[in-house]
């Protein structure tokens, strides 16, 4: 299994499985400029618990942007992934305030909607 599916399924054994094959998974993909991270396809999927544990793991993908310009946040949010948006806004408030495309904010995001 790689990444993209253990976060697509949110299965947290699986994930931890990839760090003994790999120690330096999640900086190897935070060092790619513009990619769709573990957060946010767990943010796409509804994957709650998978999205926190990837928060508290590595707190930069909540801030980083896909080739799509688009934040974790922005997906869930326009998945309609309410509650895993309540839980990562618990982690960090300040996440609402981060840019996207066209410097739009998840506040600016959910006033369009």
């Amino acid at each position: 299994m790689n990444w993209t599916q253990v976060a697509h399924s949110g299965n947290i054994d699986d994930l931890y499985e990839l760090f003994q094959q790999d120690p330096y998974l999640l900086e190897q993909i935070d060092e790619v400029p513009f990619i769709d991270t573990p957060l946010h396809i767990a943010a796409a999927a509804g994957q709650v618990d998978f999205a926190v544990e990837m928060m508290n793991l590595k707190p930069s993908f909540a801030t980083k942007l896909n080739p799509d310009g688009f934040t974790p946040m922005h997906i869930a949010s326009h998945n309609h992934r309410d509650q895993l948006l309540f839980e990562l806004l618990k982690i960090n408030q300040e996440l609402v305030l981060v840019k996207a495309k066209k410097g739009m904010t998840l506040l600016h995001y959910a006033a369009e909607q």
